[in-house]
C-alpha cells in the first residue's frame, strides 16, 4: 500500500503578502511534512521584495533545499504551470524548472497544456504541445523526473482531453498530477476520474470548492487558482483518500486553498483520514 502524504501548496499564502520562507513556517508550524512551491523566471518586483511566495529560477536551487530541511520539510513538487501548447512561452521554462527540481530535491514539475494561442487551430495545437511536452521529457528523464500533467485548461478538462495529452509522449517521466477541484468544477466526476489515472499518478492537488464556488461556476470553467478547506466544500475526502491508496507509489495530497487558516483546516481534515 503506498504512503499517502500531506503537503501544503504555497499558494496558501498569496494573498498574505509575504515572501517564500513565511510560508515555509506556517506549513511547519501546521505540521504539514511536505510543500509545493511556484517558481518563476527571471526577477520580478513583488517577490523581490518579500511580498509574494513564489521563488526565482535565477536564484540557487539548493538554498531552497535548505530552506526547507531546515524546517524539517520535503519538497513534494514545483509547480511550473504554462501553456504546453506555445512553446515560445513555455518550453526552456518548464525545461529549466525541471533541472532546477533535480537540485532543490523536487521529484516532481507540474504543468498543465495553458490557455491556447487565439491563432493556432486544434490540430495544430497537439503538435505544439507535443513538441514541448517532448523536449522537456528529455530532460526529466535524464534526471529521474517526473512531469505532472494537471487538469487545467481547454484541453484537459475531460478525462479524454488529459488522456490525450498524456499519451502524446511516450516517457516513463510523464505522469499525471489530477487537480480534484479543477475536475469537479469542469463538470466531471473527480472521482471515476481519479480511478482513471491513479495507476499513472504521481502527485495531486487536493482541492475542495465551497458550495457557493460550486453553484457560480461549476460546468462554467475548466478550472481555478485555489479552493476552500478540504473538508469544508463538496468533495468527499474519505472518498478520494481511498481511490489514492490504490496508486503503485507514494503520493502526496499537496493542499491548495486560499488561506493559511483554510490551510490548518485542510491539515487537520486529511490527516484524521490518511491515519485510519
Amino acid at each position: 500500500m503506498p504512503k499517502i502524504s500531506i503537503g501544503m501548496n504555497l499558494e496558501a499564502t498569496r494573498h498574505h503578502d509575504k515572501p517564500f520562507a513565511w510560508g515555509l513556517d506556517r506549513a511547519a508550524e501546521i505540521g504539514y511534512e511536505y510543500v509545493e512551491p511556484m517558481v518563476h523566471f527571471g526577477r520580478e518586483l513583488m517577490s523581490e521584495a518579500g511580498y509574494y511566495h513564489t521563488y526565482s529560477l535565477f536564484d540557487d536551487p539548493m538554498k531552497m533545499r535548505r530552506m526547507c530541511e531546515e524546517r524539517g520539510l520535503k519538497i513534494s513538487g514545483l509547480q511550473a504551470h504554462g501553456p504546453l501548447g506555445r512553446p515560445d512561452r513555455h518550453c526552456e521554462y518548464l525545461k529549466m524548472a525541471i533541472r532546477f527540481a533535480a537540485e532543490c530535491g523536487a521529484p516532481v514539475v507540474n504543468t498543465d497544456e495553458g490557455i491556447k494561442a487565439p491563432w493556432t487551430t486544434e490540430e495544430e495545437d497537439w503538435v505544439l504541445i507535443r513538441y514541448s511536452l517532448q523536449e522537456a521529457a528529455f530532460v526529466a528523464e535524464e534526471r529521474g523526473i517526473k512531469i505532472g500533467l494537471e487538469c487545467h485548461a481547454q484541453y484537459s478538462q475531460t478525462p479524454a482531453g488529459l488522456e490525450k495529452i498524456y499519451r502524446l509522449v511516450n516517457s516513463p517521466s510523464v505522469g499525471i498530477n489530477l487537480d480534484t477541484g479543477n475536475a469537479y468544477l469542469a463538470g466531471q466526476d473527480p472521482y471515476s476520474w481519479l480511478e482513471q489515472v491513479i495507476d499513472r499518478s504521481v502527485h495531486l492537488h487536493a482541492k475542495d470548492i465551497s458550495v457557493q464556488h460550486s453553484e457560480e461556476e461549476r460546468g462554467k470553467v475548466t478550472g481555478t487558482p485555489v479552493g476552500c478547506a478540504c473538508g469544508d466544500g463538496v468533495l468527499d475526502w474519505a472518498r478520494l483518500v481511498a481511490i489514492a491508496r490504490k496508486c503503485p507509489n507514494d503520493i502526496v495530497f499537496s493542499v491548495e486553498c486560499g488561506s493559511i487558516d483554510q490551510a490548518k483546516r485542510s491539515f487537520d481534515h486529511l490527516k484524521a483520514l490518511v491515519n485510519r
